[in-house]
């Protein structure tokens, strides 16, 4: 019986791990599926940044420093990243304070508040704050919006460095929801800059519960700067259901793991 497109990309995640590279005829038989849904899978993966086609299969793909534009970020995997959002958005209560880091998972997140009163926001980005606004003008939702400032990255619409990490070390917020470029068991969560990995960091010292948004495609992934350790999370918001190795330490640390379906 084949089995689906998440579960395999997970399995040949595993062996490029194990293995440093997968072959397309042998995942065609180990899967019971066409050569061709092999590639497909393999053509996600690359798009993703996880692994890298070659002749006959792939390779893992080495960490990297690097990471896309904002624009382009918001183009991949737009309909998971909005049901996070969304989902997000419902642990958030009237009267809160909460502090939005920098990602398009977090754009969405700011899109979806809705109906609720007395909020008070702190954000670095630039373009979190432009939604709040017009949500805030709009009627969505009651309470004041901070901008906290710093460098400016226009390619990323972040505000970042240490003036920004000194301006949130004053706050104490209920709420800290954070964005990532990967999460694993060995090095908790991390992201690609080293300023913004700052500011979230900051965040997360500052707020009571720490909620990180996480889709499909940075489990198990390792960014080029470490932010906390998982036992400084208490809630992680996926579109997908936790992987088996992790229960035991989700269970542990007492993190939930809320699934966007």
């Amino acid at each position: 019986m084949s089995i689906s497109s998440e579960e395999r990309k997970r399995v040949i995640m595993e062996q490029l791990k194990q293995q440093g590279q997968v072959k397309v005829p042998e995942l065609s038989i180990t899967f019971a599926v066409s050569e061709e849904t092999v590639r497909r899978d393999l053509l996600i993966l690359e798009k993703e940044g996880l692994a890298k086609r070659v002749y006959g299969g792939a390779v893992l793909m080495k960490p990297t420093s690097f990471e896309p534009p904002y624009l382009q970020r918001q183009k991949v995997k737009s309909e998971e990243k909005e049901r996070i959002g969304r989902l997000a958005a419902e642990l958030i209560e009237s009267g809160d304070t909460i502090a939005i880091d920098v990602g398009t998972t977090t754009l969405e997140l700011a899109k979806a508040i809705a109906g609720r009163e007395r909020l008070t926001i702190l954000t670095n980005s630039l373009a979190v704050a432009y939604h709040l606004m017009e949500s805030l003008n709009s009627g969505r939702f009651s309470g004041k919006i901070f901008v906290v400032g710093g460098e400016l990255n226009p390619e990323q619409q972040s505000m970042s460095g240490t003036l920004g990490e000194r301006v949130i070390s004053q706050f104490r917020v209920d709420k800290a929801f954070i964005s990532i470029g990967g999460i694993s068991l060995n090095r908790g969560i991390s992201d690609y800059d080293l300023n913004e990995t700052g500011m979230s960091r900051r965040m997360v010292e500052a707020a009571y519960q720490t909620i990180v948004l996480a889709d499909e495609s940075k489990l198990d992934k390792e960014a080029f700067v470490e932010i906390v350790p998982l036992r400084k999370i208490h809630t992680i918001v996926s579109d997908v259901a936790p992987p088996k190795e992790w229960l035991q330490m989700l269970r542990s640390n007492h993190i939930q793991w809320i699934e966007a379906k």
